[in-house]
């Protein structure tokens, strides 16, 4: 009789290498390494010869650059989605879609369970097992760093000296590091001195897509960009799709020192963390796309938007993307960006976004309402009974605090 089969979210580090002859040593399962591309780059290589190395029989590998931005990223920039007022949600994002695939691997491959790496404390268990409950109930979720009684592995050490014993020799050492995550969105930093909120960041040694601001050029670059219905279209003149439009907003934000943020967050399951992220290219897009909302959007529209987008954020943070609320939110996001389109330009300089004037065919500003000189649209004398009325509440109770002192 054939083994039960088992799909591993495989990203090739020492944590899902290891974990490949556990799950064949202590559940007898076939596995099947499936490694989700949502622009990680160089971390990719040399895959194949170490699942198969240690153990695995199949590797996927499934490359969902485009899918990520265009279905997972671009819904939460159209939603102005920024978790605690900073965090712009590269992690959070990824895992739903990478959910999804592993989900569509499991299918194909007729495997009864999916495991994955992610840690007992962390937000990524949450996010990868409700993607996987709610695509797929029947489907048995395996994760070990919460099954201390079976994985007993506590160190990148013993993680290594495990590998040794069940003949994978690995280009691993105990050397401590960073732990990373990274995509075409986003990389995070955690660990070594960033523990302890009180030390500053080690940027030099930190770093992976750009400089400090203060090592950026003494010049600064202009930017264009130009958007149909909120998602953009074309950089510099260029029509180039959203990814590739991020990668290159990466290279361009990363030179002048954008999108570095130090962050201590609260974690879905209680705890704070904090982080480094460098987000080059997402910082961009969020401030371009933002600076043009504002020229075409409505009060009403907006204040309704914003509080909206942090609801948004915080669905996504959550990993509740496979959710009716989500589905809904995101359905009155995509109305109010019918008419978000136009250019923008701005200018590049040592860690800042700077407005160079932006134009739009749906723009509701109006430059005889706006000026001294206003036109006929506007009649000085009018804003005499609005504010009298705007402001009547606040006559009434002045009004009744003056009798009540009064009487005192």
């Amino acid at each position: 009789m054939s083994k039960e089969k088992v799909v591993l979210a495989y990203s090739g580090g020492l944590d899902t290498t290891a974990i490949i002859p556990w799950l064949k040593e202590n559940f007898d399962y076939e596995v099947i390494c499936c490694c989700i591309d949502c622009g990680q780059g160089e971390e990719l290589d040399g895959l194949e010869e170490r699942s198969k190395l240690s153990g695995a029989s199949k590797l996927y590998i499934e490359n969902i650059i485009d899918e990520f931005c265009d279905d997972y990223i671009m819904p939460c920039v159209k939603a102005g989605a920024v978790y605690e007022n900073k965090y712009l949600l590269g992690t959070s994002m990824a895992r739903p879609v990478i959910a999804k695939k592993l989900v569509e691997i499991a299918r194909k491959e007729g495997a009864t369970a999916i495991c994955h790496g992610a840690t007992g404390k962390g937000n990524d268990q949450i996010r990868f097992e409700l993607g996987i409950k709610a695509l797929a109930p029947d489907i048995k979720i395996i994760a070990p760093w919460r099954m201390t009684d079976v994985w007993t592995m506590q160190s990148r050490e013993e993680e290594i000296e495990y590998c040794k014993q069940h003949g994978i020799d690995l280009p691993f050492d105990a050397k401590h590091s960073y732990s990373r995550d990274r995509n075409l969105w986003h990389i995070s930093h955690e660990g070594l001195e960033l523990e302890d909120p009180a030390n500053e960041p080690n940027y030099d040694d930190l770093l992976v897509l750009g400089v400090t601001p203060e090592k950026a050029p003494d010049e600064g670059e202009y930017v264009t960009m130009t958007f149909e219905a909120g998602v953009p279209k074309s950089l510099n003149g260029k029509e180039m799709k959203v990814s590739e439009i991020i990668a290159e907003l990466n290279t361009l934000g990363g030179k002048h020192g954008i999108g570095i943020i130090d962050i201590v967050e609260n974690r879905v399951v209680g705890m704070k963390s904090r982080g480094v992220y460098e987000t080059p290219g997402g910082t961009i897009l969020m401030a371009a796309h933002e600076q043009l909302e504002e020229l075409v959007l409505d009060r009403a529209t907006y204040e309704v938007k914003k509080d909206l987008g942090n609801k948004f954020a915080q669905i996504v943070y959550e990993g509740k993307w496979f959710t009716p609320l989500r589905e809904a939110i995101q359905a009155f996001i995509d109305v109010t960006q019918k008419y978000v389109t136009g250019e923008v330009k701005f200018k590049l300089y040592k860690g800042n976004i700077i407005k160079a004037g932006e134009t739009s065919p749906y723009s509701l500003y109006s430059e005889s309402l706006a000026s001294f000189t206003t036109g006929e649209l506007y009649d000085h004398h009018d804003a005499e009974g609005f504010i009298n009325l705007f402001g009547l509440p606040l006559k009434v109770r002045a009004i009744k605090m003056q009798e009540i002192e009064g009487q005192k």
